[in-house]
C-alpha cells in the first residue's frame, strides 16, 4: 500500500487532530474547512488579544515539528514589541528531510488549516504579510494553495480589515528551486530575498533580524496547523495529549521495511517499540529489526535493542538520538548498514551549499571514502578517518547540514563496526554477496 492510500486510511491507535479532515470530499475548500470548525480559532484569536494567544501557545506545549523542537509560544515571544519595523510570518514548507512527508499531506489535503494558523501566527506577532514557502518539488502544490488563499480573500478572512477585527493581514505563496540547505531558516530567508541560499551567522536570529532585516518568524507548516487546534481545544487539553513539555499529536512518517508505511498523527511520547509492531504492523517477511532511524537521515541511527524508547524530545535525546522531523526509517537484518550510510553521504555531500569548508570538503571525503569502503577497497584506518572526519564537520558549520551528515557517520560506525570490519574482511559487500548466493 502507498503512502497516499495509508494515511488516507489510517491507524486506529491515531489521535486525529490536524488530520482530521483528511478524506472528507473536497477538504481543501472553504466551505468544507468552515463546516468542520474551521476559521473558529481565529475569531477566538481576535477575542483573545495578541499577548493572551501567545501564552497559550506556549502553556500548551507545542514544540517546533519541523527539528529544532523549540516551544512555539516561546519563539514569537523573542520578536520585539516596539520596533517601528515591519514584521513577518514564514511558513516553511522546504519539507527536504528524506523519510519526511508529513508536510505534503496537511498542505494537499487541508490548506485553509495551515492558512488560519499563519494569519493567527500574524496577529501574535504583529506581522502584516506572510509567506509560505514551497520546496521546489512541491510545486504541484501551489494551485491548491493560491486556490484556497483565494478563497480565503473573497471570504474575508485574508486582506483589510479581518473579521471586523482591525488587523489586516496579506499571505502569499513563494517556490524554492529544490534546495536542501533552503529548509535552514536563514538560507529560507536569503532565497525568499532572491539571493543564493546561503546560511546567515546567527546572532542576530530572525525573531530579531529576519526578512529584510525586520523581525520574522519561521514555522513549520506542521507547527502553525498546530496552532487553531490549541486555540479551540484550550492549551491544557491539548497539552495533556502528549507527555511533559510535549504537548500535543505528532505525525510520524513510517518508510522502509515496515508493513505499512504511510504518515500517522499519534500523541507526542508514543512508544517507538509499539509504533513499528502495532502502527506500522511490524517489519514484514519474517525478518528481524536490525536499526532504525527516529527523525529523518539526518538523525543517530538507534540498534533495534533501542528501540523500546517514547517518541517526544527528551526520551530520544537521553539514548542519544534525535526526534527531528518525524522521519522514522526502519531497516531490517538484511539491511548493509555500510550502504545505508554510503546513500546518507551521498545526499548530504550532494546538497551541501559549499559555504562551510568542514562541510563541503567532508562530506564529500565521507562519500568517497565510503563508496571506496563498500566497493571493496576499504583499509583498516578507514572507519576511524570516517569517525574522525564527521567530529571534525559537527558543530563547525554556519547550518545544521554539516551535523546532519556527521551525526549519522558517528553512529553507523560506532553502533555497526562489526559491519564495517566483516565488509574488510570480505572485500566485498557480505550482504551483496549473500543475495547472489540466495539467487
Amino acid at each position: 500500500m502507498g503512502d497516499y492510500e495509508s494515511y488516507m486510511k489510517g491507524s486506529p491507535l491515531e489521535v486525529k487532530v490536524i488530520t482530521k479532515r483528511f478524506g472528507l470530499a473536497n477538504s481543501t475548500s472553504i466551505d468544507v474547512y468552515l463546516e468542520t470548525d474551521g476559521y473558529q480559532a481565529l475569531a477566538k484569536a481576535f477575542e483573545m488579544g495578541p499577548a493572551a494567544v501567545i501564552s497559550e501557545v506556549k502553556n500548551s506545549g507545542l514544540r517546533g515539528r519541523g527539528g529544532a523542537g523549540f516551544n512555539t509560544g516561546m519563539k514569537w515571544s523573542f520578536v520585539p514589541k516596539d520596533t517601528s519595523k515591519p514584521k513577518y510570518i514564514v511558513c516553511n514548507a522546504d519539507e527536504s528531510e528524506p523519510g519526511t512527508c508529513k508536510d505534503r499531506p496537511l498542505m494537499e489535503s487541508d490548506p485553509h488549516q495551515l492558512i488560519e494558523g499563519i494569519i493567527i501566527a500574524g496577529f501574535a506577532i504583529g506581522a502584516r504579510q506572510g509567506y509560505i514557502y514551497i520546496r521546489g518539488e512541491y510545486r504541484y502544490l501551489l494551485d491548491i494553495l493560491d486556490r484556497a488563499i483565494a478563497e480565503a480573500y473573497g471570504r474575508g478572512y485574508l486582506g483589510r480589515n479581518i473579521l471586523n477585527s482591525g488587523f489586516d493581514f496579506e499571505l502569499a505563496t513563494h517556490t524554492g528551486a529544490g534546495a536542501y540547505e533552503c529548509g535552514e531558516e536563514t538560507a529560507l530567508l536569503n532565497s525568499l530575498e532572491g539571493l543564493r541560499g546561503y546560511p546567515r551567522v546567527k546572532p542576530p536570529f530572525p525573531a530579531v533580524v529576519g526578512l529584510y532585516g525586520c523581525p520574522t518568524i519561521v514555522n513549520n507548516v506542521e507547527t502553525l496547523c498546530n496552532v487553531p487546534a490549541i486555540l479551540r481545544m484550550g492549551a491544557e487539553a491539548y497539552a495533556r495529549l502528549g507527555t511533559p513539555k510535549n504537548g500535543g499529536t505528532r505525525l510520524f512518517c513510517l518508510s522502509g521495511h515496515i508493513r505499512r508505511p504511510g504518515v500517522y498523527e499519534l500523541p507526542m511520547g508514543f512508544n517507538l517499540k509499539r509504533m513499528i509492531e502495532e502502527v506500522g504492523g511490524g517489519v514484514p517477511g519474517g525478518k528481524a529489526l536490525k536499526a532504525v532511524i527516529p527523525g529523518g537521515s539526518s538523525c543517530p541511527v538507534l540498534a533495534a535493542s533501542e528501540v523500546d524508547v517514547a517518541m517526544d524530545f527528551e526520551s530520544v535525546a537521553r539514548i542519544g538520538s534525535m526526534l527531528g522531523s518525524g522521519g522514522v526509517i526502519i531497516m531490517d537484518e538484511d539491511t548493509c548498514m555500510v550502504k545505508a550510510l554510503l546513500r546518507i553521504e551521498k545526499f548530504y555531500a550532494h546538497e551541501s551549499c559549499g559555504w562551510c569548508i568542514p562541510c563541503r570538503e567532508g562530506t564529500a571525503w565521507l562519500k568517497n571514502l565510503l563508496q571506496r569502503f563498500h566497493d571493496g577497497g576499504g583499509t583498516e584506518q578507514d572507519p576511524d578517518t570516517a569517525l574522525d572526519v564527521s567530529f571534525n564537520i559537527l558543530g563547525k558549520t554556519l547550518c545544521p547540514l554539516g551535523d546532519a551528515a556527521a551525526l549519522p557517520g558517528i553512529s553507523f560506525i560506532q553502533k555497526f563496526r562489526h559491519e564495517f570490519e566483516e565488509h574488510l574482511k570480505l572485500g566485498a559487500c557480505p550482504f551483496e554477496r549473500r543475495a547472489v548466493a540466495v539467487t
